[in-house]
């Protein structure tokens, strides 16, 4: 297997920012595009003037695409986000717009991310200059003990998410503040929680999330949630639950052939596909690691890894499911590994 191009680093990446509505995108989007790190990135929204961009900040714009003075792009999706992306890298190749290196893509409040992802995944052109860099959620921390029970979207988008920006902060008390956290936390435990007021971050907080080099590295175990120098392990904590949603850690010290593991995810798949919600993990295949990771039914291409990242050559596998168990992915795993050996 040859390493010597490591496809991944030469991917523009893409981070997605979802969050119910009246969670703070828009705030958070008008602070964005004043800040001068932004400026060899491409804002796809899902429509310009809703995010308050003043005029002076603007250099010059057409039918769907605006330029702001500081350099950042702002794209609208006029039709559906297949298409609004790529025209936006037609135009970055036929030098219409600048060169630029990483894509925000904002989502409507009702949105479920999943598509977005699929969008990425199944488009020839965009899988090939493309990749996968995270999932932001917002989180409005003074409606979210109301809705969370009202409003299922809001939990599937915080148990999928990279990370978590929970805003209006400002407006709660500590112990409420410790208690959405704490809510936050039983959903997706490995997420880490920014505090975010006014809609001010630094645009750092939204990139670097994902997997972005084939090399081994400690990154990569950051990446799936790993930290042996905080004794925490993939496939190795346990989280406590109170809802349909939960967090299954999965270890298989045995290896799979490539047949045998995509046979079974793909199994899976099919049969609970919808409760599928995210997974991540780093997969023993011939002695050899590759990491995989998905959202629902769509699966990212497989990373093969030139060497382990650490000492544990096991599988590890994070399910993020809907009311699904882990003996069941756990024996479904372990049958189909047996059956193609």
């Amino acid at each position: 297997m040859n390493f010597k191009r490591d496809a991944l680093a030469s991917k523009i990446p893409v981070t997605i920012i979802t969050g119910f509505l009246g969670s703070g995108k828009t705030t958070l989007i008008s602070k964005l595009v004043r800040q001068p790190e932004m400026n060899r990135v491409a804002l796809v929204i899902n429509e310009v003037g809703e995010i308050g961009i003043d005029h002076d900040l603007v250099a010059s714009s057409t039918e769907n695409i605006t330029l702001l003075s500081n350099g950042c792009i702002c794209c609208s999706v006029r039709t559906d986000m297949q298409e609004t992306l790529r025209d936006l890298f037609a135009k970055r190749s036929v030098g219409e717009v600048f060169d630029f290196d990483r894509i925000i893509i904002e989502t409507t409040g009702l949105a479920d991310p999943a598509p977005v992802l699929q969008t990425l995944v199944s488009d020839t052109l965009l899988e090939a200059q493309f990749r996968f860099d995270g999932l932001v959620t917002l989180v409005d921390a003074v409606n979210f003990p109301l809705l969370k029970d009202l409003q299922k979207e809001i939990v599937k988008q915080i148990a999928i998410a990279d990370k978590v920006l929970l805003t209006k902060t400002d407006l709660i008390d500590s112990s409420g503040l410790e208690k959405v956290q704490s809510d936050i936390r039983k959903i997706n435990g490995q997420a880490p929680i920014v505090l975010v007021t006014q809609g001010q971050i630094n645009p750092k907080e939204l990139m670097s999330l994902g997997l972005s080099t084939s090399k081994s590295n400690e990154k990569i175990l950051s990446f799936l949630g790993e930290s042996p120098s905080e004794g925490k392990y993939l496939g190795q904590f346990i989280q406590a639950h109170d809802s349909e949603i939960k967090t299954l850690s999965l270890r298989f010290t045995d290896p799979f052939t490539w047949k045998a593991f995509s046979s079974a995810l793909e199994l899976l798949s099919n049969l609970r596909g919808p409760d599928l919600l995210r997974l991540k993990g780093i997969v023993n295949v011939d002695g050899k690691p590759v990491v995989v990771q998905g959202v629902q039914h769509i699966f990212h291409p497989p990373v093969y890894l030139n060497d382990w990242p650490s000492a544990d050559h096991d599988t590890r596998l994070v399910f993020i499911t809907r009311n699904i168990e882990a003996e069941t992915i756990n024996t479904l795993f372990k049958t189909v590994r047996d059956l193609n050996r």
